[in-house]
């Protein structure tokens, strides 16, 4: 019973911490074309209304909801004896988890470099990177879900995913085709 109210919790908190991490990005892209696209006073208000709803986002729901989602996926792991360590789907869970910090990271430096009205990448650039969590999460839940199956079938797993990330990049594309980069 302890186990499945942890694991309620643990994905309560993966789906919370995502939707922080997609609309935060999201955030990002506006902000830099209220940046580059606006002068005067409707930046400034702009760049203080953007950094106000980025540090709210950021710090009252992806940042606690990271850090319950990884308490609670460890002690998961502990309730289970760390078995589930022996595992090749687990093993992929953990690299993209890994990852995922790297991006989680990236965000927040982001965030800051936003905050000093500092553009680092334009607002194409960061339309792709939005998609970097998509391609984490869907890796996440089908090696979880799959298991063994996963691991078995890796050489068209890992073909599928490089498709749906390039199908997504082109959908991006696609759709951004008459905007400014």
């Amino acid at each position: 019973m302890e186990y499945s109210i942890i694991r309620a919790i643990h994905i309560i908190f993966v789906v919370s911490y995502f939707a922080g991490l997609f609309y935060i990005v999201r955030l990002f892209i506006y902000h830099t074309e209220a940046l580059l696209d606006q002068d005067g006073p409707k930046k400034d208000i702009l760049h203080e209304q953007f950094s106000f709803m980025e540090e709210r986002l950021w710090n009252i729901i992806t940042v606690p909801a990271f850090i319950i989602m990884i308490l609670s996926g460890t002690y998961m792991l502990y309730l289970g004896n760390w078995a589930y360590l022996e595992q090749g789907w687990m093993h992929v869970k953990l690299s993209f988890i890994l990852i995922l910090f790297v991006y989680h990271f990236w965000s927040w430096r982001t965030l800051k470099q936003l905050h000093q009205a500092k553009t680092g990448m334009s607002s194409t650039q960061l339309r792709m990177m939005n998609e970097v969590a998509t391609l984490i999460l869907f890796v996440v839940v089908f090696a979880v879900v799959l298991k063994t199956m996963f691991i078995a079938n890796w050489f068209w797993a890992l073909i599928s995913f490089v498709a749906m990330g390039i199908f997504i990049m082109l959908v991006v594309k696609i759709v951004n085709r008459g905007k400014k980069a």
